[in-house]
């Protein structure tokens, strides 16, 4: 099943996002595009939107760019059922899906180039949690999410 996938990014983030958005299409990759060029909308409500997204199963993933990644990953991690995992080389990318189940990668346009970034996508989507040794922890998580009652992913 290909994943659903949407972008977002505040006006910081709009170069590298667009070149995401150029390189999914190049690889016939369906998304939306929720990222804007202008600074008028501020990174905290792009992130949250597109988290909860995420989260009511409209997306199954996520790419959010921001001048660093740090604060639409913050604000992403906010929502619950989502993981965001800042990551900006292949082997963190691999890692976010294979050990933590991250379905959102945040990334910082003024923190990665263009062609590492685009690798770094293709790594993370190129990826499926598997559970493994990981799952016990991926559980331990959940049971943290109840302790605190916020729901748990699904």
């Amino acid at each position: 099943m290909t994943p659903r996938i949407a972008l977002g990014s505040d006006d910081a983030g709009a170069p590298l996002r667009r070149a995401i958005a150029a390189h999914l299409t190049e690889r016939a990759i369906a998304f939306d595009d929720f990222g804007v060029d202008t600074d008028d909308v501020p990174y905290p409500e792009i992130a949250e939107r597109v988290a909860r997204r995420v989260a009511d199963g409209t997306y199954d993933r996520a790419v959010l760019c921001c001048g660093t990644g740090i604060g639409v990953s913050v604000v992403a991690n906010k929502i619950p059922g989502v993981y965001a995992a800042l990551a900006h080389d292949a082997y963190s990318a691999r890692r976010a899906r294979l050990s933590n189940n991250a379905q959102v990668l945040a990334m910082g346009a003024r923190v990665i180039g263009v062609q590492a970034a685009l690798e770094v996508v293709d790594v993370w989507l190129g990826e499926d949690f598997r559970g493994g040794p990981s799952a016990d922890k991926i559980a331990l998580i959940a049971d943290l999410e109840n302790r605190l009652g916020t729901p748990p992913r699904q």
